[in-house]
């Protein structure tokens, strides 16, 4: 039952939204003065936040984007002289671009004469082009519309900016992150500690957590304090370690330890002996030099054992907790030291929270009733579920590296097969060498085998290709799955429609497309939609088609992307408007493969080269939009401008329908403009 209760929880708390990187480092203010009768100073003066510069209006080409002012011509004003920079300049050698460039610091003033050659009320627009950096990345160029009101013969002008044209290129704004502080990021961190608990690769852990507490000390005493050592030095390690790392290593390595096969075959094997230990086959025990060690220190006040425990949690539960602890490391690499600190601590606390309880009271579990084996039974229950969930990490492993071992069949019939078992289990028909005799099965084992079975039933469908929405999530993608019937019956459908004329291709056709997609031979679209893998492709594409660009940042090991694709994408109205109106590009950051030398590409977030698929456009996401959560949505024009604030995981199709209508209405304005 608990399995089942936790997949329910873990679908709703997991709509928490996730911590992203706000930034906002340049602003705007806009304000005129009249020099005599018709003649106007404009004035633009940009705020710039500590650490970070904005480019002049004069730079070298190949370098990055200059500020430039655009100012709408109209027949009511002439333009008296040119721009005039108004603050100091500091000229310097740029690390990023390796030239020198001109930059401001802290503020810049410019300064633009206009003469008016009308009476009539009168409006000035245009909009202000620039590009902010600091010392380790930089944010994609961005435009700030603004506008200056004339009143006509009174001459009295009102400036202020008007509604943007396009969206800043910055992330999606968590409630509270922005206007409320550390405060509320502490909260929201330490919600998101307490979700993290339900994940698959954390909630087995706690019978583990139990079991050594209960058994590792005779003293009472000695045993509460071990189970605070234990909840202290997870905060510790969390706080510790993942500020170290942001800072050495960057937001990279979360995406290593959730998608590398080393650490993902190592959990696998973490879980797959502790399931077998469940079972009765060996009891697991620390080397006799540790324990002995371990008690010997005891009395001096040594309490290795506990942060041994406590380590082992950590870096099995990374798996799950990396998007969130990823979220916060990009903050910490990008300049803001405090907040990552509060936002670690405050989701550690969280999270250490049940785990301390459950060590500093093991009895609660113990003194569950020990009639008939209920204790073993348990054990036993949790080992099934050990089982099943440590499938995922070999999975993740699996699609990372294309190595084809776990397809989605393959995974769904061992879930069949071994919640079958635990169903015979719970009914005394499969017993181990430590259960007691089963005389007759009580009501909350009956109930318990019911729902158990229920939930085979429930998976034999996707043997055969139905979607299990509620678990698409925890499954291999639908793209590999080699019998799918819904697939047959929509590749006959597309089929027929084309020789028929109402329909525009069949599938493996790429007439919808304006080339063969690179890595399309391992990578692909769910639902049949056509699309691209690689940026550059699907941008070319979608210039010469003339449509908006639909960007997915997502990834093999991503459990809310295949959660967003079952639930959402599957909707008719989604895959109408994604087929019809967008150019796909889907782009996986956890991808393993590597690319040739000429697609090599040097980060300006962190000045390393990228050799592979998926560390490309991971750097891809980070650098431009400063997110580095999956899944991320983005709409573009044709011109890699944003068209629309981006979305995330939400698995409300209403939502995402007006999402992809907002964009394409406008991208059609900016067409008609």
């Amino acid at each position: 039952m608990k399995r089942y209760i936790l997949f329910a929880l873990f679908l709703v708390v997991s709509s928490l939204p996730a911590f992203s990187q706000i930034l906002e480092p340049v602003k705007w203010t806009y304000e005129q003065k009249q020099v005599s009768d018709s003649v106007y100073d404009l004035t633009f003066k940009a705020s710039i936040d500590q650490g970070w510069h904005l480019y002049s209006t004069d730079l070298p080409p190949g370098g990055p984007v200059k500020t430039s002012i655009n100012i709408k011509p109209n027949d009511g004003f002439e333009l008296d002289g040119e721009l005039q920079a108004k603050s100091p300049i500091i000229k310097k050698f740029d690390q990023t671009f390796q030239m020198e460039l001109e930059y401001y610091a802290h503020e810049a003033v410019f300064v633009q004469r206009v003469k008016l050659l009308t009476d009539k009320p009168l409006e000035i627009k245009g909009s202000v082009e620039f590009m902010s950096c600091n010392d380790e990345t930089c944010l994609p160029p961005t435009d700030k519309d603004f506008s200056f009101s004339f009143n006509g013969g009174e001459k009295e002008a009102v400036a202020a900016p008007a509604e943007e044209k396009t969206t800043p290129v910055e992330p999606i704004e968590p409630v509270g992150t922005k206007h409320h502080g550390l405060g509320w990021f502490f909260l929201f961190s330490f919600l998101a500690g307490l979700a993290a608990i339900l994940t698959p690769c954390v909630f087995p852990m706690i019978p583990m957590t139990v079991s050594f507490f209960m058994h590792s000390s005779e003293s009472k005493v000695r045993a509460k304090m071990q189970a605070l050592v234990y909840g202290f030095s997870i905060i510790l390690i969390y706080t510790l370690i993942g500020t170290i790392v942001a800072v050495t290593l960057g937001p990279g390595f979360a995406n290593w330890l959730s998608t590398h096969w080393l650490p993902n075959i190592l959990f696998f094997t973490i879980f797959l002996v502790f399931a077998f230990s469940f079972f009765g086959a060996f009891e697991i025990v620390l080397p006799s030099s540790w324990v002995n060690r371990s008690d010997r220190k005891a009395d001096k006040g040594g309490f290795g054992g506990s942060f041994f425990m406590a380590l082992t949690l950590v870096l099995v539960s990374f798996s799950c907790t990396g998007p969130i602890v990823g979220a916060i490391l990009v903050e910490s690499a990008g300049g803001m030291i405090l907040k990552p600190v509060i936002g670690m601590f405050g989701f550690a606390m969280a999270f250490a929270l049940p785990f301390t309880l459950f060590a500093f009271f093991p009895q609660w579990l113990s003194n569950l009733p020990k009639s008939g084996g209920w204790l073993n039974s348990v054990k036993v229950v949790l080992g099934f579920l050990e089982l099943a969930l440590g499938l995922k990490f070999l999975s993740i492993a699996d699609q990372t590296y294309h190595w084809g071992i776990l397809d989605r069949e393959v995974y769904l019939a061992f879930w069949i097969v071994i919640f079958a078992m635990l169903g015979f289990y719970l009914l005394g028909k499969l017993k181990f060498a430590h259960d007691s005799e089963v005389t007759h099965v009580t009501v909350p084992r009956l109930l318990l085998s019911i729902v158990t079975f229920s939930f085979v039933v429930y998976l034999i469908p996707g043997m055969f290709g139905a979607p299990l929405k509620a678990i698409s999530g925890y499954l291999p993608p639908m793209a590999t799955h080699d019998f799918d019937l819904h697939k047959i019956i929509r590749d006959e459908v597309k089929l027929v429609n084309s020789t028929s004329g109402t329909y525009g291709f069949k599938d493996g056709d790429s007439s919808t497309l304006c080339e063969k997609p690179k890595y399309s031979d391992f990578l692909e679209l769910p639902h049949g939609l056509q699309g691209y893998f690689d940026y550059d492709q699907g941008m070319a594409c979608a210039k010469k088609q003339h449509k908006p660009v639909f960007i997915d940042f997502t990834g093999h090991g991503c459990v809310n992307c295949r959660e967003m694709e079952a639930n959402v994408w599957s909707d008719p109205r989604v895959l109408e408007r994604l087929e019809n109106d967008y150019v796909i590009i889907a782009l996986y950051v956890d991808d393993k493969t590597k690319l040739p030398e000429k697609d090599w590409v040097k980060s300006t977030y962190d000045g390393k080269i990228k050799k592979t698929l998926g560390k490309k456009y991971a750097d891809f996401q980070i650098s431009h939009f400063g997110v580095n959560a999956q899944p991320y949505y983005v709409l573009l024009d044709n011109n890699g401008k944003m068209l629309t604030q981006p979305t995330a995981r939400d698995l409300n199709p209403d939502h995402f329908v007006e999402f992809l209508d907002k964009g394409l209405a406008e991208y059609q304005k900016r067409n008609d403009e």
